[in-house]
Order: structure tokens, then C-alpha cells, then sequence
């Protein structure tokens, strides 16, 4: 483990799970000029991103199973390839039915590459290693966002609809290359498992979901990651650019410094969870608690937030992206190697089932604010737009409360396992008094469902 071939395999894959964040949030950077395009509503306009997301969220568990089963280089390349054909597609759409089932193929695409990228890692490199490299794929593959904004952007801009989505897809076919001759599933001299039989499947998905340290990374996933998806992808750039009155090339600038920031924190939390893996769920709730006051802060400020406050959001937001992140560590370190593909898509449900719902909500409350003539300034109408927002609020407040509760049965079973975690307070207090820190552990395996040591909350 951990040699350069490894490294290569794991370079290979970052990049084609790069192609594929460039694709999926290449639409998000569009949307004005969709709307122009397609003469599409506000609905209308967040049904491309729900579709792909909901696409996305249904393949999860299927993808999990089956790159348990086939491994990650037949569905890395199988994905780029359909994200090729779904962006080409769009590229040539003339009205909305058109541009939505080009958005079909490009969701199954991304949802078969995160999967089988996070698979590969347990495969070809040590378990101290993961959580950091698990932060630096999600947010090397972020730098597909700054590829949406920046060249993408300034392509759709000077050539038009047609060819800056052609060259999008052009990045698949690249990665669809890489991945089917260099990537593999296991490093050389180490025999492939067999194929789990189709009960073994069906087991498999039970024991996943039956772990609570698994819902706990479902919750962990649902209540962080939608509201930087919700900005990057869908009502970010039109808030800023006709919300707040920003120029694009600002509005851009933010989005790339989403981006930037996500990747100047992910090695931040892969450490910290290295160091204080008792203490993950904690970072989650911390991050929720951020994300609304930011959002908060922005929904009251009377009139356009300053730059200053739109800044601090974006940053916030940010650190949501590697936080997210987190949840992928509860599904690897509470199941065992053979079943973390499935585990892994149970957990990667959550965050793009709220993101998707929150999205089409938000577009359903701008329209029928405009339809109630509340929106004086057109459908991106300011004080429209911070109502609609609001939405955010109920999906925080619902995953913090289900990932407290999943928490406890998470504590509970790791009591009966002989280990107590102690109340955040009362463990800073032992540290403060006494100069140490909390130890971690590993379960016996009789009581390990995980089969790896280190399930830790």
C-alpha cells in the first residue's frame, strides 16, 4: 500500500471525480443564460438541477452494490461516458424537455464516479491515511467548480451555449481515456474479492443501514452539504448577480472562492478527524450552527448585504463542503471493507436529497411570490429572494435534530462495546485540567460489526 502507483491510481481518479463536478455544476454557472435559452421560470430552472439531483440520489445505493460487486474502473469509466453524452446533449437543446434529458445522463454519470473513487482508497492505501486523502478527493474535485466558473463562464460568454458545453464534455471523454487504462481495482498481487451472490447483496444493504454509524453519516451528509450545493449549484450566482446587484465577474469570484476555501480546509478537518475521531459528529453540528447564522445574517440585513457579509457567507458555506465530508468517515470506519461501497451511497443519499429538495423549493416560492405580485423587481426580486432562502432553516433544524438522535444510538452501541463518550464539555474540562487528551480506541471484533478498529463517534 500507499506506492506510487498508488498515488497514480488515486491522481487518475481525483481527476476524473473533477470531470465530473465540472459537469454537474457547468448548469448552475448557466442559469441566466438558461433562462434566456429556454425561456424558462424559475421552476422551470431548478427542475434541470432537481432532475440531475434526483437522479443522482436514487443511483446511490444501486451504485454502492454494484461497485461492490464490479469494482470502481468499469464504473468510473461508464460514468464519464455518460456525462459525455447527456452535456452534448444539452449543448444542442432547444427547449426545456430537451436540456432535462441531458441532465439524466450527466446525474447517473457523477453519481457513479464519487462512489467508486471513495472505494479505491481502503484498496490501495493504510487506514491512517484515508481521512485525509477522503478530504483531499472531495476538495480536489471541487476545482471542477472553478473550472464551471471561471473558463466555462468566460467560454459560454464569447462562444455561446453550444460550444462551452461541447468542451465540457470533452473533459469526460479525457477521463473516460484515463480511467479505463490506468485505473484498477486492486494493487498488483492482490486477488480480487469474488463478486458477492445477490442474496450476499441484499445482506449487505441490510447491515449497512442496520449500523447506526451509517445513518449517523446519512444525517451527518443531509444536514451540511445541501446548502453549499444549493449555492454552487442552482441560486448562488443569479442571487448575487441579480439579488444583490454584483457584477458576474464578482459573482464568479465568489464562486471560486468557494472553492478555494473548501480546499484550504479539507486537510484542516481530515486532521482533525485523524486526531479527535470521537469528537466528528461534533464538527458536523458545529458547521450546521454556522451555516444558519451566516444565512441568517445575510436574510436580515436590510437592503443589499456588503461585500464584507456576502464574503463571510461564501466562506461558510465552504467549510460545509469538507465537512460534509465527514459522514464518508462514519460509513468507513463503522463497516467493513466489502460493504463500504454500499455504505458510502446510503450516506451519499442524504446531503443531495435535501439539496434537491431545497432547490425545486425555492424556485417554487419565487414563482408564486411573482405570481402574488410580491415581486416588485422582477423574479430575482431581493426581498423575494430572502424569503425563498428561508426554506433553508427547516432542513437545518430537521437534520441537526435526526443526527442528535442517531448520535445517542451511535453511543449507545459504542457503551456496549466498553467505551464511553463523555459530553463535549466535560471532555474539554478533563483536557483543560488535566493536559491530556481522549483516547481512542478499538473495539474488540466480536463486538466490531465495522471489521476495521477505529469506529469511533
Amino acid at each position: 500500500m500507499d506506492t506510487r502507483r498508488a498515488w497514480w491510481i488515486w491522481g487518475i481518479a481525483v481527476f476524473a471525480y473533477l470531470a465530473a463536478i465540472t459537469q454537474r455544476t457547468s448548469f448552475g454557472v448557466a442559469g441566466l443564460a438558461a433562462t434566456e435559452r429556454f425561456n424558462a421560470s424559475a421552476a422551470a430552472l431548478s427542475a434541470f438541477t432537481v432532475v440531475q439531483l434526483l437522479v443522482y440520489a436514487g443511483l446511490q445505493v444501486p451504485v454502492g452494490l454494484l461497485v461492490d460487486r464490479f469494482g470502481s474502473r468499469i464504473l468510473i469509466a461508464g460514468g464519464a461516458v455518460l456525462m459525455c453524452l447527456g452535456q452534448t446533449q444539452l449543448a444542442f437543446a432547444a427547449t426545456v424537455p430537451e436540456g432535462l434529458v441531458g441532465r439524466l445522463p450527466v446525474g447517473a454519470g457523477v453519481a457513479m464516479t464519487f462512489v467508486s473513487v471513495m472505494r479505491l482508497l481502503p484498496t490501495w492505501f493504510r487506514p491512517l491515511r484515508i481521512p485525509v486523502l477522503t478530504q483531499l478527493t472531495g476538495m480536489l474535485g471541487m476545482l471542477g467548480q472553478v473550472i464551471s466558473a471561471v473558463p466555462f463562464a468566460a467560454l459560454l460568454h464569447l462562444h455561446g451555449w453550444t460550444s462551452a458545453f461541447l468542451a465540457a464534455a470533452a473533459l469526460s471523454v479525457l477521463g473516460a481515456v484515463l480511467a479505463g487504462v490506468v485505473l484498477r481495482d486492486v494493487p498488483p498481487g492482490v486477488e480480487r474479492p469474488v463478486p458477492p451472490t445477490l442474496r450476499q447483496t441484499g445482506q449487505s444493504l441490510s447491515g449497512a443501514w442496520k449500523q447506526p454509524g451509517t445513518r449517523l453519516g446519512l444525517w451527518s451528509h443531509f444536514t451540511v452539504q445541501f446548502a453549499g450545493n444549493v449555492f454552487v449549484l442552482a441560486w448562488g450566482y443569479p442571487f448575487l448577480a441579480s439579488a444583490q446587484g454584483l457584477d458576474p465577474a464578482t459573482a464568479s469570484a465568489l464562486v471560486t472562492l468557494f472553492v478555494v476555501v473548501a480546499l484550504v480546509c479539507g486537510p484542516f478537518v481530515g486532521t482533525f478527524v485523524s486526531r479527535h475521531p470521537m469528537r466528528r459528529s461534533s464538527m458536523v453540528l458545529l458547521i450546521t450552527a454556522a451555516t444558519a447564522a451566516a444565512w441568517l445574517a445575510v436574510i436580515l440585513y436590510p437592503g443589499r448585504a456588503p461585500l464584507w457579509l456576502l464574503v463571510l457567507l461564501v466562506v461558510v458555506l465552504a467549510v460545509g463542503g469538507p465537512g460534509s465530508v465527514i459522514a464518508f468517515d462514519f460509513a468507513r470506519t463503522f463497516n467493513p471493507v466489502s460493504r463500504v461501497g454500499t455504505a458510502t451511497g446510503i450516506v451519499n443519499v442524504g446531503g443531495f436529497v435535501s439539496a434537491l429538495l431545497v432547490m425545486f423549493g425555492i424556485g417554487l416560492i419565487l414563482d408564486a411570490l411573482k405570481a402574488a405580485g410580491f415581486s416588485g423587481g422582477g423574479l430575482y426580486d431581493l426581498h423575494s429572494f430572502k424569503l425563498a432562502l428561508c426554506l433553508q432553516f427547516v432542513f437545518l433544524a430537521g437534520g441537526a435534530a435526526a443526527l442528535l438522535v442517531t448520535r445517542r444510538q451511535v453511543r449507545a452501541q459504542l457503551a456496549d462495546q466498553g467505551v464511553i463518550v463523555r459530553p463535549l464539555w466535560k471532555a474539554v474540562l478533563h483536557r483543560t485540567r488535566t493536559g491530556g487528551t481522549e483516547r481512542s480506541f478499538r473495539p474488540a471484533r466480536r463486538a466490531q460489526d465495522a471489521g476495521e478498529p477505529g469506529a469511533q463517534d
